[in-house]
């Protein structure tokens, strides 16, 4: 890259070889004067590899170094993949960020009002609105998603204009919010676009998502021929399916209560943007005991399988309001997350053991994806027809595979980008031409640290194995003083079949170690602390199997 050459840039850093954690930068300008602006801020979640840690966010350390030129951020909508670690990366980030009503309510319903939570006030545009960002024109294109008021990005510049998809898909039905605009999004092809950045969740699969309105009809009939309490749980965001279980609710004569924060966060934030102004107030939880079987329905968190939440407590009868008996219903109105597979189906085996009948989308239509499949995506091409191509928001499976059809469908150009790739898009041909400093850091308390700190690799190989603790003390003459204490944490009692103690086994070490030690060297608290662990570590393996962290403490009185 030439210091005066006017250039535009793409660098994505999160979201091209994941699903989750978005985050774009576009630059705009020469080298030594661009301007930058950044698109979505959002978290994804830690696997069991990352124990005690719940979110992870984008490494900010390249927008640390382009700050002073970063003119804004833009949130495409509400879900914690694309809005989730603003508060977090806030130090790094400080510029105006700009969102539409429920997406700004959201954040500040959720961020704002928790202790310590940075000063944050977005400003809210509507879809459709038009926003002067120098150099940047950017245009709020209505599309359906599973959540209200999701918007395509076109980002005009001098060099050309770019269609930045967000989480996007064509339905007919959407429930609540407008629909795709397939009219404006057709007159943004025709005044020429240069590149696509676009969604590839479901690239994978054929045809077309299915829509809202089919899933609201199949919740219809489920709801209409239970005979005892329903209850439905589901992606707390989604409006559209909530609304769809409340009327659904109403037209079988029932009331329906909510349980769970996260969903009373979102039909707070709902109702005051208007979209469930034909919806009854929805009951609290302390009102399903007073409702008969056939008359409640209940709206629960913790679809995903998530530890503490409604429906996971639910399942093991732990829920201090919500109380299930054999006759009783669950609807699964989700899909699985790749990864939840065995919480939710622990949650599932719980219900079926108490007699509760559980429903999934495998058994019936009461999920509906919020991303385009494969001829969406299609239709999408033909609509805008970009120069460029840029497959986003996937796997390496998803954005290879979106990558060949994007060929196929007439693109000149494809580039398949990743995280931390610097894309050229003007002037000439595309292509990578750098790399942006890029990674992951995991939200660790209050604190963030990269996700191959040694603390995570020690706490997962506590996890695995446990920890020894010994401390003894040592006077002048080499004596140990008193008992040593010993704590064994995450070893069992005894092991294999031999039924050995493993506090045996550990005093047993310590002793004869601490023993075989020449008395001068007794003295030196640094080597009978490095005698001991090693000695401690292997007599553990031996009888166990495993080798456990194993930390000594030598006091010398």
């Amino acid at each position: 890259m030439r210091e005066d050459v006017d250039e535009l840039l793409f660098v994505p850093l999160g979201g091209l070889g994941e699903i989750g954690m978005n985050l774009s930068l576009y630059g705009l300008g020469p080298k030594g004067n661009r301007k930058w602006l950044m698109v979505d801020c959002g978290v994804t979640f830690a696997g069991p590899q990352e124990a005690g840690i719940d979110i992870i966010v984008p490494d900010p350390r390249f927008i640390g170094q382009i700050q002073r030129d970063l003119v804004g951020g833009i949130i495409t909508h509400a879900h914690e993949d694309h809005i989730g670690a603003i508060a977090d990366l806030w130090p790094w980030l400080n510029c105006p960020l700009y969102a539409t009503p429920f997406a700004a309510g959201l954040f500040e319903m959720r961020v704002l009002k928790e202790a310590g939570a940075p000063d944050i006030r977005m400003k809210t545009v509507q879809q459709g609105t038009r926003l002067a960002l120098d150099p940047f024109d950017v245009e709020f294109i209505p599309v359906a998603h599973s959540i209200p008021e999701a918007c395509a990005l076109a980002i005009r510049t001098r060099l050309g204009t770019v269609l930045h998809t967000g989480d996007w898909k064509i339905d007919p039905q959407p429930g609540i919010g407008a629909l795709t605009d397939v009219r404006r999004l057709m007159e943004i092809g025709d005044e020429g676009v240069l590149a696509l950045v676009c969604d590839s969740t479901n690239i994978l699969r054929d045809g077309v998502s299915p829509s809202e309105g089919e899933v609201a009809k199949t919740l219809h009939e489920v709801i209409k021929a239970a005979r005892g309490r329903v209850v439905v749980t589901t992606f707390a965001s989604n409006v559209a399916r909530l609304r769809a279980v409340a009327l659904a609710a109403s037209a079988a004569q029932r009331k329906v209560v909510l349980v769970g924060r996260a969903m009373e966060r979102v039909v707070a934030v709902a109702r005051d943007c208007g979209y469930l102004e034909d919806v009854p107030p929805f009951l609290s939880a302390e009102a399903f005991s007073s409702l008969p079987r056939d008359e409640i329905v209940v709206l629960a968190t913790g679809s995903q399988g998530e530890n503490r939440a409604a429906i996971a407590r639910i399942s093991e009868d732990e829920h201090p309001v919500v109380k299930l008996a054999p006759g009783d219903s669950v609807i699964f109105s989700s899909r699985t997350i790749p990864g939840n597979e065995r919480d939710v189906g622990r949650i599932i085996n719980n219900l079926i053991k108490q007699g509760i009948e559980v429903i999934t989308d495998r058994m019936a239509l009461i999920h509906a994806s919020g991303h385009p499949r494969r001829d969406e995506v299609a239709q999408f091409h033909k609509w805008i027809r970009p120069k460029i191509v840029i497959p986003a928001h996937g796997e390496e499976v998803h954005l290879n595979e979106h990558a060949r059809l994007a060929t196929r469908w007439g693109a000149e150009h494809v580039v398949k980008a990743h995280d931390g790739d610097v894309v050229q898009l003007a002037p000439g041909a595309p292509g990578i031409v750098d790399e942006a400093p890029t990674g992951r850091l995991c939200k660790d308390g209050n604190t963030l640290v990269p996700i191959g700190d040694e603390s995570l690799r020690m706490r997962q190989k506590l996890a695995f194995s446990g920890i020894v603790t010994v401390a003894l003390a040592v006077d002048r003459k080499g004596e140990m003083v008193g008992v040593p204490d010993v704590i064994l944490a995450g070893l069992p009692a005894k092991t294999g079949a031999s039924g050995a103690k493993l506090d045996e086994v550990v005093d047993d070490a310590l002793f004869q170690t601490f023993e075989g030690l020449p008395r001068p060297q007794r003295r030196d608290a640094n080597l009978v602390s490095g005698a001991i662990e090693k000695a401690v570590r292997n007599a553990v393996q031996g009888a166990w199997g495993k080798r456990p962290a194993v930390h000594v403490l030598v006091i010398e009185v």
